[in-house]
């Protein structure tokens, strides 16, 4: 295909090539000896047919293809919004062309397309420049959205990517909406992977094989914006600032940043929270087993654990280590590290 075109291009460039030399040579009679013109007007065919061979996939081919590689990345809402924004612009130039048409002459045969063109242009690039609040307004006014005002983004703290159960939570589909990993995050993992401090360059490496993990495994869908604050100094402070800006909620596990979006009106899914929310509720008087793995702070004392890890203190356990042991919850005890079960030895 790609050959066919070059070879089109060929005949057009010796077509036009021939015509214009033939055109110099009529306009500019003097400028070329009779001996020579015959020479220079071949000289004119050959670099316009070499030119047009070279030039037409530059005019044709690769920037279809490249339009059509950038449209198959567009969402259906973004394409929406661009073909709404040409329309209008479109309309807006027939409208405008009607005064222009009446001019008369060259101007009024010239002005009305290239002005349809050019708001036509303009249109598009305004919509896309504002496609997140035009896209938050129209899912707004829809039925069965969330809030008003709200995107139903969900935006990604680099803690919660190095903490790494944004993984599993992204395989369930629990996440309405999409996620989005600002470019600004993903620079700051960067920056942690690349620290000449050990822990820390692991904790960033692992933050970046998360986030790759997280594409290929969530069923939310994953986005990677580039809006940026410069203006703004630390990432949790654009983090902030994204969240107000495009009405979106902040996916984290770090206190101080839940604290300071919440006193700023943004809403925040804090993972700690979600797994203290889902772990076994057991009551007192409830009869378990549990395997008995260390020894407690105080004398005979046996520590094991849930499934979900929550911690269980068994008074007299210590003597049963390393077996499963029947027991009885004795009382719940919620803290800050998160919940703790006492239990004792069951009485047959």
């Amino acid at each position: 295909m790609l050959k066919l075109i070059q070879l089109m291009g060929a005949l057009l460039g010796v077509l036009f090539g021939f015509g214009l030399g033939l055109l110099v040579l009529e306009r500019l009679p003097d400028a070329v000896s009779q001996p020579n013109k015959p020479a220079f007007l071949m000289a004119v065919v050959a670099a316009s047919l070499l030119f047009g061979y070279l030039a037409i996939p530059y005019v044709t081919v690769y920037p279809v293809r490249k339009a059509v590689d950038r449209l198959s990345e567009l969402g259906a809402g973004d394409f929406g919004l661009g073909v709404s924004g040409v329309l209008i612009g479109l309309l807006m130039g027939l409208l405008a062309g009607v005064p222009l048409s009446g001019l008369g002459g060259a101007w009024g045969a010239f002005l009305p397309p290239v002005v349809t063109v050019l708001l036509a242009v303009i249109m598009l690039g305004a919509v896309m420049f504002k496609r997140e609040a035009l896209l938050a307004g129209i899912s707004g006014l829809l039925p069965g959205r969330s809030r008003p005002g709200s995107t139903g983004e969900v935006v990604v703290d680099t803690s919660a990517v190095i903490d790494g159960r944004i993984v599993d939570i992204g395989r369930t589909g629990f996440i309405l909406g999409r996620l989005v990993v600002p470019r600004f995050v993903l620079d700051e993992l960067q920056r942690i992977a690349d620290s000449p401090d050990g822990l820390r360059r692991n904790r960033g490496r692992r933050g970046l094989e998360m986030l790759t993990a997280l594409q290929r495994d969530s069923v939310t869908p994953v986005q990677i914006s580039e809006a940026a604050y410069p203006e703004v100094g630390d990432v949790d402070a654009q983090l902030v600032a994204y969240a107000r800006e495009h009405h979106a909620a902040i996916l984290t596990n770090d206190y101080n940043l839940n604290r300071v979006a919440e006193l700023q009106g943004i809403r925040v899914l804090n993972i700690n929270e979600l797994a203290n929310a889902v772990k076994s509720v057991v009551h007192p008087g409830e009869d378990l087993s549990v395997r008995i793995i260390q020894e407690g702070k105080e004398s005979g004392q046996g520590v094991g654990y849930l499934d979900d890890g929550t911690m269980i203190v068994v008074e007299g356990g210590g003597a049963h280590m390393g077996s499963d042991l029947p027991v009885t919850v004795t009382r719940v005890l919620q803290t800050v590290a998160g919940r703790m079960i006492f239990a004792q030895p069951r009485q047959e």
